[in-house]
């Protein structure tokens, strides 16, 4: 009599992506590149992490108190002329070599240099995923070259989102006007009432996942916490000025936020 087999169901989780971190010295700022290094981890597993610069120069002294503590490895080149920077081309023919590899899933480039605009295109035409870093005087064209860019200003150590962010009750006094951090551009409302055009469904409500998506991709520097929210939840709560808001139960007691373009009391 055989015995019978007995078979264990193993539920596998999706693997998290390997992304490759590359940092250009000269063109990002030492105190602030911790914070990225966290919020690279929401996004993958950082198993290279390297920085490219000239480490003897007076200006990578704040590189070099925290390089090894942070566990990123640096390249260093030294300038051999002042017109030609050889870390740019150090650190594209690493991306190179390593999109080669076939190890990653995605690159991290924390730059603010509009140089590496070609670099990110190359990266995404071969089904990378590409998330910048920058400054606010990052040059356009590396924004959108990027599928996300993330401006660094929100990770400055005096730059505290608690301090900004409008709380719940602020907002709840006056639904219909706009709350004292309502510096949200011009533009940036254009994109959003855009994708509640084009992503509501025949109930005219679109989905915040969906909104938010469709968001990005037109606006890759697009983050809340640029205009003091923490989430983007937080943010479409703060400005029913903009928007009005539904959640809807999805089981196992979770709610999916749904939106549409605040419509004005007569």
């Amino acid at each position: 009599m055989s015995t019978p087999r007995i078979t264990a169901k193993i539920e596998t989780e999706a693997p998290t992506p390997r992304l490759a971190v590359l940092i250009d010295a000269e063109n990002a700022q030492a105190t602030v590149i911790e914070n990225i290094l966290k919020e690279i981890a929401r996004l993958g597993e950082a198993n290279v992490k390297r920085i490219y610069g000239d480490f003897t120069s007076p200006h990578s002294a704040s590189w070099n108190k925290i390089l090894p503590e942070l566990g990123i490895q640096p390249i260093h080149q030294l300038r051999y002329a002042k017109s030609k920077n050889a870390s740019d081309i150090s650190l594209v023919i690493d991306a190179m070599d390593l999109l080669y590899s076939g190890k990653y899933d995605g690159f991290c480039l924390v730059s603010s240099d509009s140089d590496y605009t070609g670099l990110a295109m190359r990266l995404k035409q071969e089904g990378y995923r590409v998330y910048g870093f920058g400054e606010e005087k990052t040059p356009i064209p590396f924004r959108n070259a990027c599928h996300k860019f993330t401006l660094t200003e929100i990770f400055r150590p005096t730059n505290s989102a608690s301090d900004t962010t409008v709380s719940d009750n602020q907002t709840d006094s006056s639904p219909n006007s706009a709350p004292p951090h309502s510096g949200i551009p011009k533009d940036i409302e254009d994109i959003f009432f855009a994708a509640l055009e084009q992503l509501a469904g025949e109930d005219g409500w679109t989905p915040l996942s969906g909104f938010g998506s469709y968001t990005n991709k037109i606006k890759p520097e697009f983050d809340s916490r640029n205009y003091g929210y923490k989430k983007l939840s937080d943010l479409v709560r703060g400005r029913k000025d903009l928007f009005d808001i539904e959640e809807r139960p999805a089981g196992s007691g979770q709610k999916v936020i749904y939106l549409r373009r605040h419509t004005k009391e007569k």
